[in-house]
């Protein structure tokens, strides 16, 4: 299940949402195809007309042969300022991912069979303004929304001429980059985070009305094209989920959950293409880096490692822990050569206390279900798989419900959250439902008030933890219903649950992960405010840092049971150590 499939269907009696489309040519980008073909699948929008620019195109450049071209560029300034961008962006091509969501693909199949209108915008420099006969026709289509997919920098009256105004992304975080090129600035400044955003123009560049927004984390390197990808796919639900809204609460209801504005923090107060002296400044450094520290690298990878310590309470969730220190009160469980331990879930079962983890094995690249039982002194007996699937799977949530003990592993791999019980604990386990088909992961379920919530993070595209989803049902292995505050987030920092959901005196703290700087940086401690069939709130209290131990990269899940606190970390360590060559 994608998720644009959870928002094409709505529930109003409300007529059709009339929707009309900026494009400069039927050859659009893919990612924008797919926000096309999101509202052709819902029952609540139409595509009801297409609006293009049919500005004239420059002169046909005189026939020259490739060494006459060459000259006359260079005598053009603005092409040799941007002489080394332009290089950069040839080069850059390599490293393009696909599904390539910047590729033009032919739309005419979507846009060919709605009303058509052919529009010569009024341009000085990067503006467009709409003469006053295409403002009158683009009015008597009755358009509820215009989605910009064209056209240059829009002013005048065609920002109004839809009833709800002209939507349009922009990929960056507004806060910080507003201009262009779209991405790029953030892999230059080394910002772990790149934001995208859906807003409602107005004349200020960048700064109307913010609709939704989500922030990825930065592929950092070079690259600007690797660093594009997930940030404009999993963006590419974002009007379908706010013309849903729109569709089913209204425009009050969309305005309200806009986001707020935000002083602007950009480093310049408008980013544009770097002119040759800005690239050398960033390129040249950020090479010799690289080709000093390569021939110390070694061959290392991310190997995970899981703790214990005693404590009266979960007081790393609730704040009430001392500095995490190196020492006999919280020792390194071993894990065999080849394999690391992460997720540690605890369980108590019949007076014992039972570890249950991840055990990946990296000569298979995938992880198993593993337990063990936890001794007075730390250690942990025997450690025996105790789930193995053809398929990863990670993050073992186990948990007694009535007289059963139930295991919610995760399962991206199978685009699955599926629900096991134990027929003989903690070694045998059946199939008792799949809850969600779907590329979901760290589902985290609590009951409460009688009624189950299942959090879980959907991916889109895969391994792209952003939407941080709430879900709940009125039985364990129930109909999961979307929650009505759904997402419950959209960045990265704070999208993917880290372990399970803590009570004490009558509070509920929810460990969710950071992987803005890496995967699993560090853990932040929610606090649960409400949560109801309607409603969920929450509060941000402190953050769990890597910082117990020297050299430590991460820590992303924690667990609490019988005065026991579980953590893991991660560090980089030689191959050869830890995953020696068979």
């Amino acid at each position: 299940m994608s998720i644009s499939s959870l928002y094409l269907h709505s529930r109003s009696q409300a007529k059709p949402l009339r929707i009309g489309v900026l494009v400069d040519r039927f050859r659009i980008t893919k990612a924008a195809r797919q926000v096309l073909l999101d509202v052709q699948a819902s029952d609540f929008a139409r595509l009801e007309l297409v609006v293009v620019n049919r500005q004239p195109p420059a002169a046909p450049a005189p026939s020259e042969s490739r060494l006459s071209r060459r000259m006359r560029l260079l005598r053009e300034s603005r092409f040799r300022r941007l002489l080394l961008y332009s290089l950069y962006n040839k080069l850059d091509k390599r490293y393009v991912q696909h599904p390539d969501p910047l590729e033009e693909v032919d739309s005419a199949d979507i846009l060919g069979g709605i009303p058509r209108l052919d529009v010569i915008p009024i341009a000085k420099r990067f503006v467009h303004r709409f003469p006053p006969e295409a403002i009158a026709a683009v009015r008597s289509h009755d358009l509820d929304v215009l989605l910009r997919f064209g056209f240059n920098i829009l002013h005048g009256e065609v920002l109004t001429s839809a009833r709800y105004g002209v939507w349009s992304f922009h990929h960056g975080d507004n806060d910080f980059y507003r201009g262009g090129p779209a991405l790029f600035w953030e892999v230059v400044e080394d910002n772990p985070c790149s934001g995208v955003l859906l807003q409602v123009l107005d004349e200020q560049l960048d700064a109307g009305q913010v609709l939704c927004k989500s922030v990825f984390s930065t592929v950092r390197g070079l690259s600007r094209n690797r660093n594009v990808f997930y940030p404009y796919w999993g963006s590419s639900h974002f009007v379908i989920r706010k013309l849903h809204e729109l569709h089913e609460c209204g425009w009050e209801s969309v305005k309200q959950h806009a986001v707020p504005p935000a002083p602007y923090r950009g480093k310049v107060k408008i980013y544009r293409a770097p002119g040759n002296s800005q690239m050398l400044k960033w390129i040249v450094p950020a090479i010799g880096r690289k080709l000093i520290t390569r021939p110390f690298r070694r061959d290392t990878l991310y190997h995970w490692r899981i703790c214990l310590r005693h404590a009266d309470s979960s007081r790393l969730l609730t704040g009430r822990a001392g500095p995490l220190a190196r020492g006999p009160e919280h020792p390194w469980l071993p894990s065999p050569a080849g394999h690391f331990y992460a997720d540690p879930f605890l369980l108590e079962h019949q007076g014992q206390l039972w570890l249950f983890f991840e055990d990946y094995r990296y000569d298979e690249n995938r992880g198993r279900i593993a337990c063990a039982p936890i001794e007075s002194d730390l250690s942990i007996g025997p450690a025996r798989t105790c789930l193995d699937l053809p398929y990863h799977v990670s993050y073992p949530f186990v948990f007694h419900h009535g007289s059963d003990v139930f295991l919610i592993p995760e399962s991206a791999s199978n685009e699955s959250v599926d629900l096991y019980r134990a027929t003989a604990f903690p070694f045998s386990w059946k199939l008792e439902r799949t809850l969600f088909r779907g590329c979901a992961v760290d589902t985290t379920p609590i009951l409460h008030d009688d009624r189950w919530y299942f959090f879980t993070t959907l991916c889109e595209p895969p391994h792209n933890a952003v939407f941080g989803t709430l879900f709940s049902a009125a039985q364990l292995s129930g109909d999961w219903v979307l929650h009505p505050n759904s997402p419950i987030s959209t960045d990265v920092r704070n999208a993917r649950s880290a372990g399970r959901i803590q009570r004490l005196d009558g509070r509920l703290f929810r460990p969710v992960q950071d992987c803005s700087e890496r995967y699993g940086r560090r853990i932040h401690v929610q606090e649960i405010l409400e949560l109801t069939p309607s409603t969920c709130r929450e509060r941000r209290l402190h953050s769990i840092e890597p910082d117990w131990e020297k050299d430590l990269k991460g820590t992303h899940t924690y667990d609490f049971s019988a005065g026991i606190e579980a953590l893991d970390a991660v560090t980089a360590q030689d191959r050869r150590l830890v995953a020696p060559a068979p």
